[in-house]
């Protein structure tokens, strides 16, 4: 008879994890089906290096944080989308990616219209090339409580002040930035506050 033993409470860990590995596509595809089972890994690749990050803590709140504002924000503004997270992306042989938050506005699409990504290993602008391999048209990456926003040009992708995209222009990215600041100690207190805000629109 096994003897009732309560299992150890195991915490995520504050800090992500990652890991960086040359190979090739099919290389990757194998890793991608041996992580099928591992709640929260993200998979990348591009150009013969496969990146796997384990999110930490403080990664989690501020994409769920992020998630949460900008849902909030499109619902508000009566905006048909989908939110559709860490979906895979990808170019077949080319390039994957897994953001943490990603949208498709207006209808379904194979290519989101917007893919975010929380950083705390390495700077998110040498990330872009993978995005732009895939197509996505416009990134933004919130590293270090700043947030970055990217659009794709045909020459690759320009750093922009505010979206492009026509159902987020009106999203004013400081009290954006603000509340998902509020939301790293007090998710509930950020979003009443930023729902506030919406309603006085």
């Amino acid at each position: 008879m096994i003897a009732n033993r309560p299992f150890p409470i195991i915490e995520r860990p504050t800090q992500d994890d990652r890991v960086l590995i040359q190979g090739g596509w099919d290389h990757f595809k194998l890793i991608r089906q041996g992580c099928a089972l591992t709640s929260g890994a993200r998979l990348f690749y591009f150009d013969g290096t496969i990146e796997i990050v384990m999110p930490g803590r403080f990664h989690e709140i501020f994409s769920h944080a992020i998630g949460v504002l900008l849902t909030n924000f499109l619902a508000h503004q009566g905006i048909l989308f989908f939110a559709i997270g860490s979906a895979d992306q990808e170019r077949e042989g080319i390039a994957a990616a897994q953001p943490d938050q990603s949208y498709c506005i207006g209808s379904q699409k194979a290519i989101p219209d917007l893919s975010i990504e929380i950083v705390f290993s390495s700077g998110g602008i040498r990330k872009l090339d993978r995005y732009k391999a895939i197509g996505v048209p416009e990134v933004w990456f919130w590293e270090d409580g700043t947030l970055m926003l990217y659009r794709l040009r045909e020459q690759g992708y320009e750093s922009i002040d505010r979206s492009e995209l026509e159902e987020l222009q009106d999203l004013d990215l400081a009290i954006f930035k603000r509340h998902i600041m509020m939301a790293e100690t007090d998710l509930g207190s950020a979003v009443r506050s930023f729902n506030a805000y919406l309603f006085q629109y």
